[in-house]
């Protein structure tokens, strides 16, 4: 059967990595149009090239396009402003929008976590690198404990970050913060972005605190590795730094936290990742690249598949 239709607003560094990501891997998608604002980004020519419909004039441009007849899926890598327009345009096309953007309009989806959730949405949100790459463990943490608190930090190599990320840094911790809690089911959490500007560029790096009424430490472990298997299915270069690591808090040395809060007992769960890019469009160090695009190409297929709109599955 042919494969499904796909176009991407956005031509800077996701926008090029999950075009080319989508011709080189997808069994379901075929990506015939890209949209840019900048008739000179390497994207736009990159996209010339493969032989895709391509128009700097934005998501307007983009529905003039002969090449958009037909799609169904429509990746949105710009940035969280445009993308409140973009929606609005693309609503009620029988369109499956993919937002890579913080903009939070539609659902957030983490592949491993909440698809099935929300299969019948219109418009997804892929979170953040950094949600996509903690949430699922604060999830797995989640399935055999109650998770109090957690509390994630990104550190991204600076020369991954481009003009459309460095924008949406505050869209990023809000964003992220927020699905910690409706998609990871910790009760409070808390994100931070850090952009390291070490030279050589380091590889994608994550941590994940979770406070969680817990003691079944071999509980939280096993689900915390088989997360981990789950996500590497299409994020082969995701894996665990070192064991997840326990602190144990009792009622006789409990963990003091600030007032007006009551001292924890518990476990603290840590959880220390890596993530190494597939390298398609840039070097290995930028995973936080290479989780956005494999995710939200993880997403599209597994909506094609449940609306049975095609592809080949040989």
């Amino acid at each position: 059967m042919p494969k499904v239709k796909a176009a991407i607003i956005g031509s800077g560094n996701i926008g090029t990595d999950l075009m080319i990501k989508i011709k080189r891997n997808s069994r379901l998608l075929e990506i015939v149009a890209m949209a840019g604002v900048d008739p000179e980004s390497d994207g736009l020519q990159r996209a010339h090239k493969h032989g895709l419909g391509i128009t700097h004039e934005g998501i307007e441009g983009l529905l003039r396009l002969p090449e958009f007849e037909g799609v169904k899926v429509v990746f949105d890598a710009t940035s969280a402003g445009a993308h409140r327009h973009h929606d609005e345009v693309l609503k009620g096309k029988d369109i499956q929008l993919i937002d890579l953007t913080p903009a939070a309009v539609g659902p957030f989806v983490i592949p491993t976590v909440n698809m099935k959730e929300n299969q019948d949405s219109y418009n997804l949100n892929m979170v953040t690198c950094g949600g996509q790459a903690t949430i699922p463990i604060v999830a797995a943490v989640s399935d055999v404990a109650v998770v109090e608190y957690a509390e994630i930090i990104a550190s991204i190599a600076s020369k991954s970050a481009g003009p459309g990320t460095r924008a949406n840094i505050d869209e990023f911790t809000e964003t992220t913060t927020h699905a910690i809690e409706s998609v990871g089911r910790a009760k409070r959490g808390k994100a931070t972005i850090i952009l390291n500007p070490a030279e050589p560029p380091l590889i994608m790096r994550d941590t994940v605190h979770c406070l969680c009424r817990s003691t079944n430490k071999e509980a939280i472990r096993e689900s915390v590795e088989r997360m981990v298997k789950e996500v590497q299915t299409f994020v082969p270069g995701y894996r665990l730094k070192q064991d997840v690591q326990f602190q144990e808090f009792t009622e006789e040395s409990p963990l003091r936290l600030p007032a007006p809060q009551a001292p924890f007992v518990g476990l603290q769960v840590s959880v220390f990742l890596e993530v190494e890019g597939a390298a398609h469009y840039l070097p290995a160090y930028a995973g936080n690249l290479d989780i956005m695009t494999s995710a939200a190409l993880k997403a599209a297929e597994n909506i094609v598949a449940i609306r049975g709109w095609g592809g080949s599955n040989d």
